[in-house]
């Protein structure tokens, strides 16, 4: 299949890469064009334009910041005018569920079939191509598509359209506030005498093991913290679950309580480094309190 790409960031780029691997022809867009070299110099065609990109794809992914931005891509740009009849719209973004709900009623103007796909996993995950895909939409446009999918991870059909973005919020939820937790314990053990690193090595195995332990909790141990995924991202995340859940007439009182940290963290420059980050956050306020 034929497939355009739009925005080729830390994200999107190994994706392709993946993409290009699996033989599929890809085109690739993003806002500042640089960022596309990479692909580019492992075959794929460079666009000048969202619309230019998509107007012969017969699958267009966009992997983008947030949904104003897939709606400046998608929509804005005419992108989905140029789309032709029967091609498919994969956002695989993280944004709010309405927001997926929206583009998809606008895409179906012009007979193009939409999924809300978003992922997990990280940066690793998609060099890998061991994403965790939750793709929302019709049944049989997923099975259309799930080829395609299976190349960049493993995709779940959870619901119709935006029930990925709703179970992509879920995840953030679980992951932000686990990384609260374990930036948290670490920061405790130290506090009372036991070495952080091998507090966390004695927890792997036990009831308390989770890929962020295995992952960001190394990062935190080795004060790592240059961006794989980002705090922006994480609290953005967050602040859309928040968002959500209001809709819904849903209490999250953890979620809201650890967006307030991640909020925190943002004030004190911490926006741009990855969001194990969050530990920077918590270890200073354990230098305020002592």
């Amino acid at each position: 299949m034929k497939i355009a790409l739009l925005g080729c960031g830390l994200m999107g780029t190994p994706m392709g890469v993946r993409l290009l691997a699996a033989g599929h022809p890809l085109t690739v867009w993003n806002r500042t064009p640089e960022k596309t070299q990479a692909l580019v110099t492992q075959g794929a065609q460079h666009a000048a334009t969202p619309a230019e990109a998509a107007q012969h794809a017969d699958i267009v992914i966009t992997m983008l910041t947030d949904g104003e931005a897939v709606h400046a891509a998608l929509i804005d740009s005419g992108a989905a005018q140029a789309m032709r009849a029967g091609a498919v719209h994969i956002d695989m973004s993280s944004i709010r569920p309405e927001q997926a709900r929206a583009h998809a009623s606008q895409l179906a103007r012009f007979a193009v079939d939409a999924l809300d796909a978003p992922v997990s996993g990280g940066t690793l995950g998609a060099e890998a191509g061991t994403l965790a895909i939750m793709a929302g939409g019709d049944a049989a446009v997923f099975s259309r598509v799930r080829a395609i999918l299976e190349v960049m991870g493993r995709p779940t059909h959870v619901g119709p359209i935006g029930s990925g973005q709703l179970a992509k919020l879920a995840n953030q939820m679980i992951v932000g506030i686990t990384i609260g937790a374990v930036a948290e314990a670490l920061l405790f053990v130290e506090r009372g005498g036991a070495d952080p690193a091998m507090v966390r090595q004695a927890l792997r195995g036990g009831f308390a093991e989770s890929r962020v332990l295995e992952v960001h909790g190394e990062r935190m141990v080795q004060q790592d913290f240059v961006k794989r995924g980002s705090l922006a991202v994480q609290l953005k995340d967050l602040s859309n679950a928040l968002n959500t859940a209001d809709l819904l007439g849903f209490d999250a009182p953890i979620t809201k309580g650890l967006a307030a940290l991640y909020a925190a963290a943002a004030q004190h420059g911490d926006a741009d480094l990855d969001q194990s980050a969050l530990y920077r956050e918590l270890a200073r306020r354990q230098t305020d309190i002592g």
